[in-house]
């Protein structure tokens, strides 16, 4: 299947679908998605502003009680699945990511934990976050970052090309950490911050790592993929090719984050080119030459 708008990687009815179908598992995936949700919100333990009204984007219920607990009395949860949304834990709310349902200037916090991945236009969803966020209003997400999954999609690659002598995307793409500031920059966000971790997971068996990706609704929705039935050794296959150590199959999960502000009149700015009022040789204590000049000429 292939779709003729580049603009369209994924298939958002069968995100949807697969995450109503989720809504029922989800907590056999809680500690990841808990995990990445406190790498997030630690942020907003260094952050002396208060916040009253949160929007919770897709956080399949592990940020909203987080957020309570830092104080925050308002939380709104929307998720594409309403079936999702109904248990996450705030005020429901079916929605998507790319059409925000919401008024301009309706919170002053957005957090989105694990959950614009499938996103088929993200610049144009952060945009339309920036529009919902209060003056200084404060923007968290977190993203699978490029390398995660990496062993399944190399396992799945080997196997798919001996059997058929081609490939066909069967793991989602995913964005890279360089890409990330600039997003949000663009999207207007001011003092744009993007930052990646390792999240260090393994698994028993194989058939584990797959099961939680059921589980979390993460299961293959790409437009491209190929949807023909499989062949019956792909599976087997693709999973006895992962790496086997001893303390487990390892599952790579890259954890992107990004941090930006809705635009105040109070946020520092830098500085206009030619405003300085002192010399930077004089605060290092050297002698100022001009380009070209050598030391002692």
């Amino acid at each position: 299947m292939s779709s003729p708008d580049p603009m369209r990687v994924f298939d958002r009815h069968l995100v949807r679908l697969r995450r109503d179908r989720a809504a029922g598992t989800v907590a056999q995936v809680a500690p990841v998605l808990e995990e990445a949700a406190e790498r997030l919100l630690d942020r907003l333990d260094d952050i002396t502003r208060r916040f009253t009204r949160a929007l919770d984007l897709g956080g399949r219920g592990v940020v909203p009680p987080r957020l309570r607990a830092r104080g925050i009395p308002f939380v709104v949860s929307m998720d594409l699945s309403a079936r999702m949304a109904a248990g996450a834990g705030g005020l429901p709310v079916a929605g998507d990511e790319e059409a925000l349902p919401f008024a301009p200037e309706s919170f002053d916090l957005v957090v989105a934990n694990l959950a614009l991945h499938w996103v088929n236009d993200l610049p144009g969803a952060l945009v339309q976050i920036r529009r919902v966020l209060r003056p200084d209003g404060l923007f968290l997400a977190s993203l699978p970052g490029f390398g995660t999954l990496q062993e399944l999609r190399e396992a799945l690659a080997g196997a798919e090309s001996a059997l058929r002598g081609g490939l066909s995307p069967r793991v989602s793409p995913f964005p890279e950490l360089r890409d990330l500031a600039g997003l949000l920059q663009r999207a207007g966000f001011a003092l744009p911050v993007a930052d990646g971790e390792t999240l260090p997971l393994r698994y028993r068996t194989p058939l584990g790592l797959l099961r939680d990706l059921r589980a979390a609704g993460e299961a293959n929705a790409v437009l491209a993929r190929d949807g023909r039935i499989p062949p019956r050794a792909l599976l087997p296959m693709a999973l006895a090719g992962l790496p086997q150590e001893p303390e487990g199959i390892p599952a790579s999960f890259r954890l992107l984050m990004m941090t930006g502000w809705a635009p105040h009149e109070s946020q520092s700015r830098p500085a206009r080119p030619g405003s300085a009022n002192a010399r930077l040789a004089d605060a290092l204590g050297v002698e100022e030459r001009s380009a070209g000049e050598r030391a002692g000429g």
